[in-house]
């Protein structure tokens, strides 16, 4: 048996199964590829039985969401010494598992990886999801090498380098199944964005390493499940991205995060009702009082020491106030 499995979770994903199953299956050698389904609608499942059958098929009784989605695929697995955890929308080329997988094999230190992501249906510049690898400033934004905020930059081979980053995208994860299980795996209360955030902190601060390894290359559609500028989306960026530095930071540490990003979430929402975003607005206010009202508190103690961000300051006066649009301005 194969000592990696690459799982790719679907909710009604039929036309991008379709697309792009097909590249996985034929360029994943030496891995073995399943498909688990959340309690799909459409015609996915019937697509996997008759025109796939050489993926695996595992089938959830309903929509899980892509957290708790992930954990219960993969607790029916039999045993496999790495997972990787991959979007329905990404293509794959000859050869993109070897520079992560060859990584992984000889750094023992490192818990989990991404390979570089470009945009599907524009490979000359970056995919918002995870671009090279990701950081979080100061106040709990998250950006990438090759994004920041809607700025999405032309790959030049400028982040060509394997860097240590605070966390790898989920849309391209590869981990250790000893390291996910170690850390509880994906937080299924999240239900969807920036999980795989929250479990790359818990892996870091358990001393364990994530890096981007960008020899291996993946190209990624984007939005196959919620579009961008989608009040859902929004909804549950806000919460989760609270919930998120609630657990990972010391409790006095967040409540000063949580000072400033009361006021910078307030102007976020009134800047969305003045271009028209009405529903976006509302998300942002319903995500800070759902993360509030939610059963999620600090997992470290004042005495620990958090992962701090890669520099110290606010990502938003850098990028709006000194014009800083890219990774390497900052």
């Amino acid at each position: 048996m194969a000592d990696l499995a690459i799982v790719i979770l679907n909710w009604n994903g039929q036309e991008m199964l379709k697309r792009f199953l097909p590249s996985v299956l034929k360029y994943s050698d030496g891995a073995d590829v399943y498909v688990a389904d959340n309690g799909s609608t459409d015609g996915s499942l019937s697509l996997l039985r008759e025109e796939m059958p050489e993926a695996k098929l595992i089938v959830l009784d309903r929509n899980y969401g892509f957290a708790e989605g992930y954990n219960r695929a993969l607790k029916s697995l039999p045993s496999y010494g790495f997972y990787l955890l991959l979007n329905s929308d990404v293509e794959v080329r000859e050869g993109w598992l070897s520079a992560m997988t060859e990584y992984m094999r000889t750094h023992a230190d490192v818990a989990a990886c991404q390979p570089k992501l470009l945009c599907q249906w524009r490979p000359t510049h970056f995919e918002y999801a995870g671009g090279a690898g990701g950081y979080i400033d100061a106040l709990g934004y998250p950006y990438c090498r090759g994004r920041i905020f809607g700025t999405v930059e032309e790959d030049r081979g400028q982040y060509d380098t394997i860097a240590d980053v605070h966390w790898a995208s989920g849309a391209a994860l590869l981990v250790r199944s000893e390291d996910y299980w170690r850390v509880g795996g994906l937080d299924g209360r999240f239900f969807a964005h920036q999980e795989e955030i929250d479990l790359c902190w818990r892996l870091r601060r358990r001393g364990r390493r994530v890096v981007c390894v960008p020899g291996s290359v993946v190209y990624h559609w984007g939005g196959g499940t919620l579009p961008q500028g989608s009040a859902r989306k929004t909804y549950l960026n806000f919460r989760n991205n609270h919930w998120l530095l609630r657990k990972n930071l010391p409790s006095n540490v967040y409540r000063r995060v949580e000072w400033w990003r009361f006021w910078l979430d307030i102007l976020a929402a009134l800047q969305m009702l003045l271009t028209g975003q009405g529903r976006s607005a509302l998300a942002v206010l319903r995500g800070r009082r759902d993360a509030r009202r939610g059963d999620v508190h600090s997992e470290v103690s004042v005495d620990d020491a958090p992962v701090l961000p890669l520099k110290p300051g606010c990502l938003l006066w850098s990028y709006y106030i000194k014009g800083k649009k890219t990774y390497a301005e900052l």
